[in-house]
């Protein structure tokens, strides 16, 4: 995006220092109310929300007979465009579990018919869709909750006050990692759609590929016109509170990232080994600058503190480490333990509660769309570095790649040809 466009795009969308502040909900329900909501996409994250949806929706015919099974909807509540739940006027919110591609344009368009939303993780396919679905959560005066499920749980919360509390010092890096062995995706070609499958639907907005069964049910994150990659995936957790964490409120100014796939010969386009790094400047105000590193290994077991993911916070004076697994060490500067905690798993629903809570109170959620956004910056950033082979210079204030145009462009994504319903307005 140019400047001359960007600076039309901030004054159409009101993003700034009007979007960035937090305006009560309209849609508020009482303390007593049952919140009446629906979910879109029941694949396998849906599948932590069916309990008591009102409505279920899904292309996939299949998954949504069982989706309407656990949920016990009837058949005009279980549905294949998500559409159907928005124009319903008693709905108070819904939960977008869909493909990474849909997550923005279906949050969007819940905003603009007044819905609540939970929107999973990574909020957005790519930059540009943060910023519209920050717009559109403020203008609309909605609640929005980013499913980043660390920002509501009482251990974390717990470490994070610790940290901004000081027990390290002043945290300066914040090393994040998510090493796991994932499956090889073989190569495959286009086929013929399962009946069961509305595919058009599937593919909204995103640029029409033909449909192949290694890029559909889950393996949809390994392609670059549907996912954000095991960075956006499971990484987008350990960013998450890695930032939180170390306690930057803004974007960076600098992002470098290397890797590619190091191990997996098949049909993924995203890397399977990568090491980034994000720089925050100073923040006017005699703050030191800080640096956030996320390492992502996806075919090895060998992991830091016996982890598969976490956060190593590095302080002038100690270390904390802790991982969402419930794990928490605490050590001085000269390396020696001086707490060291463990947590049972939450509630499954506590992050959906959170969110419930923030709807009835006219409050704001813990995984705040503004919050989502710091954070999936950084998502996107690693990505277009990856993807270019490039370091890249950010601007924070003008949220802009700094001179390099073709790296730039790769902050909004190319949709369909011919345009689709969803495509959120201003897209380029």
């Amino acid at each position: 995006m140019t400047d001359s466009s960007r600076r039309s795009f901030l004054k159409q969308a009101g993003i700034g220092a009007a979007v960035t502040g937090w305006s009560p909900s309209l849609q508020a329900a009482g303390a007593n109310d049952r919140i009446r909501w629906g979910i879109i996409g029941c694949g396998q994250r849906g599948r932590w929300f069916f309990d008591d949806a009102d409505y279920v929706c899904d292309p996939d015919k299949k998954r949504l007979a069982i989706a309407a099974e656990k949920s016990g909807v009837d058949s005009a509540h279980a549905v294949t465009d998500f559409r159907r739940i928005l124009d319903d006027p008693s709905i108070d919110a819904v939960v977008i579990a869909a493909p990474d591609h849909w997550h923005a344009p279906a949050a969007i368009m819940a905003c603009e018919a007044g819905k609540h939303v939970y929107v999973e993780k990574p909020c957005s396919h790519n930059f540009r869709e943060a910023q519209q679905l920050l717009e559109a959560a403020r203008r609309n005066k909605v609640v929005v909750q980013h499913g980043t499920q660390q920002r509501s749980r009482p251990f974390t919360i717990e470490a994070i006050a610790k940290l901004h509390d000081g027990i390290i010092g002043d945290v300066l890096v914040a090393k994040a990692w998510n090493i796991q062995r994932r499956d090889n995706i073989g190569f495959g070609k286009p086929g013929a759609t399962p009946a069961e499958v509305d595919y058009d639907m599937w593919v909204g907005p995103a640029e029409w590929n033909p449909f192949q069964a290694n890029r559909f049910h889950s393996d949809w994150h390994w392609w670059y016109n549907f996912g954000t990659g095991d960075i956006g995936n499971d990484g987008a957790h350990e960013i998450d509170y890695a930032r939180w964490g170390l306690g930057v409120d803004t974007l960076p100014s600098r992002a470098v990232a290397l890797g590619g796939k190091y191990y997996f010969d098949d049909d993924q386009q995203f890397p399977d080994t990568a090491t980034c790094v994000f720089e925050y400047p100073k923040d006017g105000q005699g703050g030191n600058p800080r640096q956030l590193v996320f390492e992502m290994r996806l075919w090895s077991k060998n992991y830091p503190i016996n982890c598969d993911s976490g956060v190593e916070f590095f302080g002038s004076a100690g270390k904390m480490s802790l991982s969402k697994r419930g794990k928490m060490i605490i050590r001085d500067d000269k390396n020696q333990v001086i707490e060291e905690k463990r947590a049972e798993k939450p509630p499954p629903r506590i992050h959906l509660d959170n969110m419930f809570a923030s709807i009835r109170n006219s409050s704001k959620p813990s995984a705040d769309i503004l919050e989502a956004l710091r954070s999936v910056a950084l998502i996107h950033l690693a990505n277009i570095a990856v993807r270019t082979g490039r370091a890249l210079d950010f601007d924070p204030v003008k949220e802009q790649i700094v001179g390099d145009e073709d790296a730039n462009r790769l902050l909004s994504r190319k949709y369909r040809e011919g345009g689709h319903w969803a495509i959120p307005n201003g897209a380029t």
